[in-house]
């Protein structure tokens, strides 16, 4: 299992990686979010139900929660799609509730609860599929969870109170807007916008003029991958400073750069996220992807499966031959933090999960086939159930052989978070923006 992750940290930036150990070694629940690619490969190695839908690939909690639609609602809806490829549905929902049964242990809360819980996420998820069967292509295309909605499942879960809940969060996530990232990312420097310079949360790039064509002629790529009305209002904008990210758990070691863009005037600003993608966990145990390029597959998978995409979403090459895709930064986005929620809430939570992913893969999938694979009785829910508090064994027993390999010296841990995730670029019109080694990290 060790050298497996291992082998997946080939393609990541070396400097990052004792940074990627160190938030997986917190607990089982962050080792779990980080090591997709262990249980993609047991489950390759089970049976499956061969119903096929375009899988989110790490449909773990933590990668649902809230967004701005085109239309500006607030919806929500899973927000990563990094592993997504096409194949049999169960791969999410065992992803998905095991994720619950960590979360619950991780709480401290009782067997029972935890129980409760993890069956509420996949009994949501039958539940809902059967809805869906008897709802027509277009009344599918055209769900999604809204503040409405989200109202309602607080009220059925903790009368006024829930719905109040419900209110609250969708203010606060209304709140994360663009401009809120650029409040907290940027300063202002001879009148002119730029990233503050603040590891580890944002290195910013200096780049000079030789190398300003080469990301111009990136841009025009990226926006040759937008709908048509998109390229239209993304060619109003021109780029004015970038910078690199360290994000989440699972993702680092990859590159993540943002990216700072003006449009009429210094008040009219945006802010994008170029994320580095690489092939899918999935891949080596259902099948190819259709898409060459990773960024490409990465948005196809998004745009299918999800109710409502970001309007920037696409992707590029870069120099070195390295595939991103591109989105906003902050649009409204939020998600809970799982350790603050509370047995009913946690329950709650997990029955949306369980819907959202139901609707994500009715919208690919013949939900009718999956709905009647799925019956009408608690017996799929219950050996969910089964299947994730034996999953999560087998996670506290990889956890444990992690963290042997941790004090062995087999895997290395970044002594200081912020001197691990300082990163020095390079820029030059031949090779692009590239991480190196600087003298002291040597």
């Amino acid at each position: 299992m060790v050298e497996q992750l291992a082998g997946q940290e080939v393609e990541r930036v070396p400097r990052l990686l004792p940074l990627r150990h160190s938030r997986m070694s917190v607990n089982p629940f962050t080792f779990y979010r980080g090591s997709a690619l262990t249980m993609a490969a047991d489950l390759g190695s089970r049976p499956n139900s061969g119903l096929q839908v375009q899988l989110c690939g790490d449909a773990h909690l933590s990668n649902f929660g809230l967004f701005a639609a085109p239309d500006r609602a607030v919806i929500f809806d899973i927000n990563d799609f990094d592993e997504t490829l096409p194949g049999p549905f169960e791969f999410d929902v065992a992803r998905l509730t095991t994720s619950f049964t960590l979360a619950g242990q991780n709480n401290g809360f009782s067997s029972i609860e935890i129980e409760n819980i993890t069956r509420a996420a996949a009994a949501s998820y039958r539940n809902s599929m059967a809805g869906f069967a008897q709802m027509g292509e277009l009344d599918i295309w055209y769900t999604r969870t809204d503040s409405s909605v989200l109202q309602s499942w607080g009220r059925d879960a903790a009368g006024k109170k829930g719905a109040q809940v419900a209110d609250r969060t969708v203010a606060k996530a209304q709140k994360r807007t663009s401009w809120s990232a650029i409040n907290k990312m940027t300063e202002l420097v001879d009148g002119q916008r730029r990233f503050i310079n603040s590891p580890p949360l944002l290195v910013r790039i200096e780049v000079g003029a030789a190398v300003h064509p080469l990301l111009t002629g990136l841009l025009e790529q990226y926006r040759d991958t937008l709908i048509d009305d998109r390229r239209e209002l993304f060619g109003r904008y021109k780029l004015v400073d970038i910078g690199h990210k360290v994000v989440g758990v699972g993702s680092v070691g990859l590159l993540a750069f943002v990216i700072l863009l003006q449009g009429r005037d210094e008040s009219d600003l945006l802010v994008l996220q170029v994320k580095q993608a690489v092939r899918s966990v999935l891949e080596p145990f259902t099948a190819p992807s259709e898409f060459e390029q990773q960024g490409e597959r990465v948005v196809s998978g998004q745009r299918i499966t999800q109710a409502a995409s970001d309007i920037f979403l696409g992707w590029i090459r870069g120099a070195q031959g390295r595939d991103f895709y591109i989105r906003q930064l902050r649009d409204m986005k939020w998600s809970p933090d799982v350790t603050l929620l509370n047995p009913g809430t946690l329950q709650a939570y997990a029955m949306i999960c369980g819907n959202t992913l139901a609707r994500a893969h009715a919208r690919s999938g013949d939900a009718v086939a999956i709905s009647s694979y799925l019956g009408t009785s608690a017996k799929f829910d219950n050996a969910m159930l089964d299947f994730a508090l034996a999953y999560a064994g087998q996670v506290g027993t990889d956890f444990a052989t992690y963290t042997q390999a941790i004090a062995s010296g087999e895997v290395t841990l970044a002594a200081d978070e912020v001197e691990a995730a300082t990163l020095a670029f390079t820029a030059d019109a031949d090779h692009g923006i590239q991480a190196i080694r600087t003298p002291a990290q040597d």
